[in-house]
């Protein structure tokens, strides 16, 4: 009996056109990355359960793949920032500090598939971690190699939305709710889905006075330039002095944004953002598509003080961000936004043998493949039309035809498959001709 193929919910499978997509994202993303010193890292899919849940807990618990083998109590990662802690823990005296790293792989959460949301999915983490100290430098470098990023990607219309958690529990301290600083911060940051009127309702609800919750709305409320918003927190200048040094840091940060060379309309100060999780302690971030705000943050992180303090007693602050890449990449493909025509074929040059010796024809792809370029040598006893259609299917730029003529005359018949034209010149020539092409195909961007 056969089998039903099927794939599990929340899990994606991408067609081959797709992949190479997803695969361009990545390269793009190592590229940038790499431009500004990170190093890649690779760490295990599978770690010992406690190690994993030392700083889980709660929703983190539930959401958790986690299962036995023989004595050991396993579980599946569910984000890249836990195994970085164990990390740089556990290799602190063999690493150079500040320790800059990336890492591009899967995580897990066993969550509600719904649209958008996987259940395995890649994250793209970046991380400066600091030995006792980390300059506030850091914190503006870090959102500026998501602008460039996304730049390089192809995506325009985003918005990098910056705040301080300190001038969030600052201003919480000044209105003496200081022990609800958290609670409130995590209903404050539901402000964009639910609406005002229902976030002052869950203020109350968790004991806030309506007099307070009012404060509250008008303060996250400032909005304007950036310059402008800063200006408005100045009036609140000296009344509490964690909120002082959060302005402090915020204002810095703004001013190095600009020198790293992000344009205003792609930042904002936005006082809503507080991200849901604890640890963050300084600047935080949330990314949203200008045009599609409906979808959410596609990119997020900030600043925490102690990255490590469940497996060390050093001193670790660091600064990171990440970007939720699978289901950045469902949201581009669901808005049309993905370009299909940026190099998604499998091969640069299709090559058909037309005589019965292949012995040329496999020479000759070895030697295109010795150029840099990509050939697939195709010999299936098909029809000529079969054999076009299969290179048209799967968008390859260029066919190459082989046969006795060629051999004797030693020329290469070259055929452009976008625009029609065919060629016969010497090896060289129709190596320049193709790579002319494919750099031109590699300069498009992966989102229209």
């Amino acid at each position: 009996m056969n089998v039903q193929p099927r794939t599990l919910s929340g899990f994606m499978e991408l067609l081959p056109g797709d992949q190479i997509l997803m695969e361009r994202f990545m390269e793009t993303l190592r590229e940038t990355y790499g431009l500004y010193g990170f190093t890649p890292l690779d760490t295990p899919v599978i770690e010992a359960s406690e190690v994993l849940l030392a700083k889980g807990g709660g929703e983190t618990e539930k959401q958790i793949y986690r299962f036995t083998k023989g004595d050991s109590d396993l579980s599946l990662r569910f984000d890249l920032t836990v195994p970085l802690a164990k990390y740089v823990a556990l290799h602190y005296g063999e690493l150079s500090f500040p320790f800059r790293r990336y890492q591009i792989g899967k995580v897990y959460r066993g969550e509600r598939a719904q649209r958008g949301r996987f259940r395995e999915f890649y994250q793209a983490d970046i991380d400066i971690i600091g030995d006792g100290k980390l300059d506030i430098v850091n914190e503006a470098e870090i959102p500026a190699i998501i602008y460039q990023t996304f730049s390089r990607l192809g995506l325009e219309r985003f918005q990098i939305r910056v705040n301080n958690r300190k001038i969030l529990n600052g201003f919480y301290d000044m209105l003496g709710l200081r022990e609800q600083s958290g609670e409130i911060m995590r209903t404050v940051d539901k402000l964009e889905k639910i609406g005002g009127d229902k976030v002052r309702e869950l203020l109350m609800e968790a004991g806030v006075s309506e007099e307070k919750a009012g404060e509250i709305l008008r303060f996250i409320g400032i909005r304007g330039k950036n310059s402008q918003v800063l200006k408005a927190l100045e009036s609140y200048r000296g009344k509490d002095e964690l909120f002082d040094q959060g302005l402090e840091e915020l204002g810095t940060v703004v001013k190095y944004l600009g020198a790293f060379g992000v344009p205003e309309e792609n930042f904002a100060v936005d006082l809503t953002i507080a991200r849901g999780l604890d640890y963050y302690t300084g600047t935080v971030y949330e990314t949203m598509m200008t045009d599609h705000p409906e979808i959410g943050s596609i990119c997020s992180g900030g600043r925490y003080d102690n990255l490590a303090e469940y497996y060390t007693n050093k001193q670790l602050p660091g600064v990171g961000i990440s970007i939720g890449l699978t289901r950045l990449f469902y949201v581009l493909q669901e808005q049309k936004m993905l370009n299909e025509e940026a190099g998604t074929a499998p091969a640069d040059v299709l090559l058909l043998p037309m005589t019965e010796e292949l012995g040329p024809a496999i020479e000759l792809g070895t030697r295109l493949r010795g150029e840099g370029i990509r050939v697939q040598l195709y010999t299936e006893p098909k029809k000529f039309k079969a054999k076009m259609n299969y290179a048209d299917k799967l968008g390859v730029p260029f066919v190459v035809f082989l046969g006795e003529d060629e051999i004797q005359e030693e020329v290469v018949s070259c055929k452009d498959m976008v625009s029609g034209e065919q060629t016969k010149l010497d090896f060289s020539s129709t190596v320049t001709r193709v790579k002319e092409r494919l750099a031109d195909n590699r300069r498009q961007r992966v989102i229209r």
